[in-house]
């Protein structure tokens, strides 16, 4: 292990995977016709045996789930066009149908770890000097699918971190049924996708400057239908995935923040919501919202992606678009810098690069920033999370790869006005697995996506052997201080 001068201290705090958090989800087991099969078999049971069933169906699952009666009608009314009669039906033979096509999945079953850290945008009870913090994580289960859950915590005034317990049950947003498009936008990112032509002018022509996804669906069937062309079929396809990939959510403001779960919902994210980046990040007129690179994971395409929120509540999806919008690891400033967008990115698996854009959604250049140097990241470096603006310049850890594929964390500084400029570099890791974090998933790694300064001490959440997730705390002025110049 590294000998590292400086006094990080390790918290006892450990979140471990949770396999009895668990959601409903969807369960399709087979085409149409084994599923139709399946509704005929429950359609043969009498009347009289209905109500028993559900309700012992109901009695053993609904201390997991909130609501279990309500989502057995919802997942009915999914599949109840697979029904081969008109025949009404009682609502409890409905409930009971939906109930042979949903099975739970334990989000946390394979590991719970790369953190991410924001202050929460309700500071209200809390003992002066006290921070409450929000904490993203990536949750993996079955199938090595990640999906995307938080915590709430404070940073008591004597630098004490407490995880609130989360709750016993999970629920999944509901997806805004008709997004608003701004129509500008939308044509912007179907010219970078190579997606323009007369078919796809005349779709956009038919639009306002905003509007909604059933507009889009009308016009690109009725285009489709008229030009009759294969070829016009794939454009619209290219249309519509695009719109599809663009998306919102909802969640009820009742629900527990440890409650919420955003699971993969596109063809983009279907393997995984992997490693977010969570950024408060300041606009040009002091208000703020929170951003969060990710990657996309399909099964073999990774895919950088982001999403917006306000409030915890209502999150936006949208694409990145752009040549340098690609691999994995971009992350926001949190402020724009000389009236542009800041990200830092690593497209060539093993150098940070620097990129700015006049718009979030838009990445085209990008120029190398650092490059692997030290011995414990000659394989690789990376970002660790969004830049932290202290009086110093901007601190970001890092983390390097190096023998044997050992993770380690790292930081460096650059200019606060020119973070082109590469004013400082921990030449020894600031953080390194022990004994105690080396065994897990993928032994021999530490790794956070993103830390936060409070009261003069640098909190860094991370990952341990991409298995679970701790705390570990630094005093600001000594990272800065070990800085080389």
């Amino acid at each position: 292990m590294i000998a590292n001068p400086l006094h990080v201290q390790r918290t006892t705090t450990i979140l471990r995977p949770d396999q009895t958090r668990v959601l409903l989800r969807p369960f399709n087991p087979g085409d149409s016709q084994r599923v139709g099969r399946i509704i005929a078999r429950i359609m043969s049971l009498p009347e009289k045996r209905v109500g028993p069933l559900l309700d012992e169906v109901s009695a053993e699952f609904s201390q997991r789930h909130q609501q279990i009666r309500k989502l057995f009608l919802e997942r009915f009314q999914e599949v109840g066009d697979l029904l081969l009669t008109d025949e009404e039906l009682s609502e409890q033979r409905q409930m009971l149908i939906g109930s042979y096509f949903l099975a739970e999945y334990s989000l946390e079953s394979a590991a719970l770890f790369n953190p991410s850290i924001v202050q929460h945008p309700d500071q209200s009870d809390l003992a002066p000097g006290a921070l409450r913090f929000i904490l993203s994580l990536r949750a993996t289960g079955e199938g090595h699918i990640s999906s995307l859950t938080f915590r709430t915590g404070i940073i008591h005034p004597d630098h004490r971190i407490e995880v609130q317990t989360p709750s016993g049950f999970l629920t999944e947003p509901r997806q805004i049924p008709n997004p608003v498009y701004e129509r500008a936008l939308f044509e912007r990112k179907l010219f970078e996708l190579g997606l323009t032509n007369e078919f796809t002018r005349r779709v956009m022509n038919k639009l306002g400057e905003s509007f909604a996804l059933e507009d889009l669906r009308a016009n690109l069937a009725a285009e489709v239908k008229q030009s009759g062309q294969s070829g016009r079929r794939n454009t619209a396809r290219g249309i519509w995935m695009l719109a599809r990939s663009n998306f919102e959510v909802q969640f009820q403001p009742e629900q527990r923040l440890s409650e919420r779960i955003i699971f993969p919902a596109t063809p983009s994210q279907r393997n995984g919501i992997e490693d977010a980046r969570f950024v408060c990040f300041q606009n040009d007129d002091g208000t703020q919202v929170y951003y969060a690179t990710f990657t996309a994971f399909d099964g073999k395409v990774v895919l950088p992606e982001l999403v917006e929120t306000s409030d915890f509540l209502r999150f936006r999806f949208i694409t990145l678009n752009g040549p340098a919008a690609q691999n994995k690891g971009m992350a926001l400033f949190p402020r724009k810098i000389s009236g542009l967008y800041a990200m830092l990115s690593r497209q060539d698996n093993e150098n940070i690069y620097l990129m700015f854009s006049d718009n979030v959604h838009f990445w085209n250049e990008n120029k190398v920033l650092l490059k692997p140097t030290f011995p414990w990241e000659l394989i690789q470096i990376g970002n660790c999370g969004s830049p932290i603006e202290t009086d110093a310049g901007w601190l970001v850890l890092s983390h390097g790869v190096g023998p044997l594929r050992k993770y380690c964390i790292g930081a460096f500084l650059l200019d606060l006005d020119d973070p082109a400029k590469v004013i400082g570099r921990l030449r020894k890791p600031l953080l390194t697995p022990d004994q105690n974090e080396r065994e897990g998933y993928v032994p021999n790694v530490v790794y956070t996506c993103g830390s936060l300064v409070h009261k003069g001490e640098l909190i860094i959440p991370y990952g341990l052997a991409d298995h679970a997730t701790s705390f570990a705390t630094v005093p600001l002025d000594e990272v800065l201080a070990a800085m080389h110049y």
